[in-house]
Formats: C-alpha cells, structure tokens, sequence
C-alpha cells in the first residue's frame, strides 16, 4: 500500500508505516522524541512553573534506543535509495542518533546547528543556557554507494546572500504568530524547516514526517509546491496542524524572485 499524499494519519508511526510499501516516500525530514523529560518534570529555579513532563518523551535507555532504531528502519525501507533523511535532535539525543544512523551504514552529508538567539534561560541556573538544537542530514543509501543525493546549491547560496551556506543557522524560536493555533513543546521554526524542504527537496516530490506534531513540515511542503504526508498520535497536535495546514500562507523568501519561483516550483 501506498500512503496517501497530503494525509495526516493518526496512529503509531511504526505500525502505519508497516503497511506502506518500500521505496513510496521521497524524503524524510522528522523530528522524533528527544527523551529529555522526567516523570516529574523540572521546576525553574525562579518560579513555580514545571516543564519537560511529556509522557510521549519518556523511555528507558533501552527502550529508546529500540524504539529509535525501530522507527528509524521503517523510514529507511519506505524512503527511496538515495533519497534524504533529516532528523533532529538536542544534545540528549543526538549522538545516539547518529551512532545508530552510521551502524545503519547510512552516508551523513552534514550535521545542521540551529542557533535560537533567543533562545529560553536555563531553567536550573546550575549550567549554561542551552541555545541549540542539532540535525543529521543523511542519505538513504550505503556510505559506498550513495549518489546523487538533492541538494539545491543555487538556491541556498541565494538565501545566504550569494555566499554557500554554513551548516549553522541563526534563526529565532517560533514567535507567537507561529504557534497561534496551538503550542508543542519542541515546535520547529517555520523557516528552519522552510531551509530543509527548499534546499533538500524537488517540487512536487513527496515528504514523510511520521512524527508530526503541529504539522509545520506539512504547512511549509504545500506552501512550496511539495506533497507531503504526516503522521502522529496525539490528537489535540493532530488538530493543531489540521488548523495551520488551512490557515498558514507562507510568502516566499525576498532572496527568490518570481521567476526563480516560477522555476523552482
């Protein structure tokens, strides 16, 4: 079976993406669970609000790593050969992502640094302000085999002012107006995803997210001429994105004219 483009489906991503066949899906850009939260939560040293308590994000050590390489498999199988992967991560995660990315023997092109200027203080007081978040690029191919891989040179170097694009990005936490229809606690920028899909995907190609949260790979896929199809299991996120995917109008970034639009869409 194939999945259906532009279709939120509701569920366990493993179990859905099982009956889909190999080799459907174009790209992957997903940001899974960090396993960052306590049963507890954490207080801030300066008030009384308690935050990082999302069930959905707490496993044990094994469990997680089982539950990453499980996904991660399935994302490898229905993703086509040489197609791209990108996944985010924070410094809980990152580096068993990327242990278990290369046992998969996976090529990564490059690991992404987002740099929030305003980012969150520390809510401790006890370390510095973590101001980051990270993501592997990789292609889904062997490391001796990959080819090919998108990767949409011209148009990054025009975002960047004519210059190539470094691997770390200066761009805010999502404002207020992005987060409108509803909040989640690891919500992705509008425009560092906007980066992934225009410089990593082709019009009219196909992109999984099977960790959706409020839908912004969606939002950002049908704002640029991209099918798209997500996936996740919490239904209050699910309608969150259902109302962003019918509201949110994206303009195209001042560094494209409307005839590189007409071109690259």
């Amino acid at each position: 079976m194939k999945p259906k483009a532009n279709t939120i489906y509701k569920g366990d991503c493993i179990e859905i993406m099982r009956t889909w066949g190999d080799d459907c899906i174009d790209h992957c850009i997903v940001d899974p669970p960090y396993n960052m939260s306590k049963k507890k939560g954490l207080g801030w040293s300066f008030s009384s609000h308690v935050t990082m308590n999302e069930k959905w994000d707490i496993f044990s050590r094994k469990g997680y790593l089982q539950f990453t390489k499980s996904w991660l498999s399935e994302v490898c199988r229905v993703v086509k050969p040489n197609g791209n992967i990108f996944v985010f991560g924070s410094f809980h995660n990152i580096y068993d992502l990327g242990y278990l990315i290369n046992e998969m023997d996976l090529k990564i092109l490059n690991s992404i640094v987002w740099f929030k200027p305003n980012a969150q203080p520390n809510i401790t007081c006890r370390m510095f302000t973590e101001s980051t978040e990270h993501a592997i690029w990789a292609c889904n191919a062997p490391k001796k085999k990959a080819t090919g891989w998108v990767f949409n040179y011209d148009v990054a170097k025009k975002l960047n002012g004519g210059k190539q694009m470094r691997n770390m990005w200066s761009i805010p936490y999502p404002s207020a107006k992005e987060r409108r229809f509803g909040k989640h606690p690891s919500q992705k920028a509008i425009n560092v995803i906007l980066r992934a899909i225009l410089l990593l995907t082709n019009p009219g190609e196909l992109i999984l997210d099977c960790f959706a949260g409020t839908g912004t790979t969606g939002v950002v896929a049908q704002n640029f001429g991209r099918k798209w199809v997500m996936i996740d299991n919490n239904h209050e996120y699910i309608k969150i994105a259902k109302a962003r995917l019918r509201n949110v109008k994206i303009p195209l970034p001042r560094e494209l004219t409307s005839t590189e639009k007409i071109n690259e869409m």
